[in-house]
Order: C-alpha cells, then structure tokens, then sequence
C-alpha cells in the first residue's frame, strides 16, 4: 500500500496538469459515481493535497474529490486522449484541454462537501499528517505522551492513523531503526530525550522519503553505495527488506519479525 510520501507525490503530479485548469471531460465508473459527472463538467481544479493515505481534489464548485488508493489503487497522468498500458479498471477519468488524470483499480472513492470534509468518516479519525506543513516534531511527541498511545507498542502506534496519518510499514521499520527503538517498546518506557529523538526521526525520514521518492537510507549511506554502483532498490532502505544482510550502522545481521500482522525488520544490534 502507498504511504503519506507517495500518494503526496502523485497528489503533486496530478496538481501540476489540473490545478487551475477547466475539465472537458469526467468519467466515473462505480455507478453510485455517474450521476455527478456534469456537476464537475468545466468546473475548475483549485488544489490538490493530501491528508495521511487519502488524496484530495478541490473544485471550484465546493466539491471535493476523496479517493485512496488503499493495495491497488493507482493514478496515471497522461495527455488528453491517451491511455496508459494497464489491464487495470478505470475508475475516475478528469480530463483538461492538454491532460488527464486518471485513477484505476481504486474502490475507495467518494465527491464529498468541501464544508463536510472533516465529518467524513476515515478523515476524521486521523491524527495529525505527518507531511503536513505546519507539523512539527514538538507535536510528534505529545502524541507519543498522550495516553492515548503512551501505552502501545511503538510497532502498533507506527500502523495507526490515529496516532499520525500517513505512516505505513516501511516508514514504520525505517524510523525506529534510525532512532534505535525497540519496536515492543511503549512511548512510556522511553526516556524523554528517546520521545523526542523518535518524533524527529518520524519527521525527518517521512520528509526525505517525500522529497527523495522513498529514500530512507541515510544520506551519506547512500552517497557511499551509489558510488559503488547500487540500484536504487539495494540502496533505498536501511532494514526494510533486508532479511539476512549486514547492517549498515553495526554490521550484524537485520531480522524480519512479524508485528501487529505486518513484517517488520529490525536490526538486534541497534535496537536491542
């Protein structure tokens, strides 16, 4: 499933071809979908963003496109007319004079009420977005204090939406690593210095995983392998899908463990 750094991504590219951009042409295909295909017909896009894992298009006309992509959901952006090669479903076509944004697969998919879009259900119950601009680590780490979550494991509240939106499981293995936290640990068994380095940690990895396309390795880790002529794939992460090869801080070996129903990889020798 896309985490928050990626479906930003797509929110950006899609932003880049329809943001103040008059629709030609809607397609929806769920039918409960079809009938407000000419409520946004030449409606203008005025912004697209995110909240977590959920992807948001603004209309002039007071509507809001919610859809998530959930396992297969996918946008595509083409120029008007094209196709991309799929044997996926088409499920939302918006269509300017030059482009078209297109979402496949996807079932989760809703035109809701700008002045609404706080009650809808999976909005909110969300904690703060871990991308969002005005978030910073301060507000991290009253969430790991809270007692709502200061009793958790630091490998639930990492899956949690509630806890801070748009995290996921490779963001989940990549950010206790890098602070040397123990996933079967609770926020309160932490030290505040602990606290405070995880939700910088959350901050900074989720941010360069957004502007680096998924990179969580650490800069200079990177720099180093990319000199040795790594592909993206062996140099992307530090742990995560590293069963079985050398740590890159430590040298010992990364584990995979199952936690909260989801692999997690950790390094024993670093977050022992």
């Amino acid at each position: 499933m896309p985490e928050g750094p990626e479906v930003r991504r797509e929110a950006d590219q899609i932003g880049e071809v329809l943001v103040n951009r008059r629709l030609t042409e809607v397609f929806f295909g769920p039918t409960r979908l079809k009938r407000h295909r000419k409520a946004l017909l030449n409606a203008t896009v005025q912004r697209v963003t995110t909240k977590g894992k959920a992807l948001l298009i603004f209309f002039d006309t007071g509507n809001v496109l919610y859809s998530h992509n959930q396992l297969y959901g996918r946008w595509y952006i083409k120029a008007a007319g094209e196709q991309p090669k799929t044997n996926r479903t088409l499920r939302v076509a918006l269509t300017t004079a030059s482009h078209s944004a297109l979402l496949y697969s996807a079932t989760d998919i809703f035109l809701l009420n700008a002045l609404e879009l706080d009650q809808f259900p999976y909005l909110a119950k969300l904690g703060p977005d871990v991308l969002s601009p005005t978030i910073v680590w301060r507000d991290i780490s009253r969430q790991l204090l809270d007692k709502r979550f200061s009793g958790r494991s630091v490998s639930a509240l990492f899956l949690d939406q509630s806890f801070v939106a748009g995290l996921g499981n490779y963001l989940r293995s990549e950010i206790l690593f890098a602070a040397q936290v123990n996933p079967a640990l609770r926020p309160r068994d932490l030290e505040l210095r602990q606290v405070n380095e995880l939700a910088r940690t959350t901050l900074i990895l989720s941010t360069q995983s957004y502007k680096t396309g998924g990179i969580t390795n650490h800069p200079s880790t990177v720099k180093v392998l990319r000199k040795k002529g790594f592909s993206k794939s062996r140099y992307r992460f530090a742990v995560f899908g590293r069963a079985g090869k050398p740590c890159y801080r430590c040298g010992g070996k990364i584990s995979r463990i199952s936690a909260n129903g989801r692999r997690l990889y950790v390094c024993e020798g670093c977050q022992g």
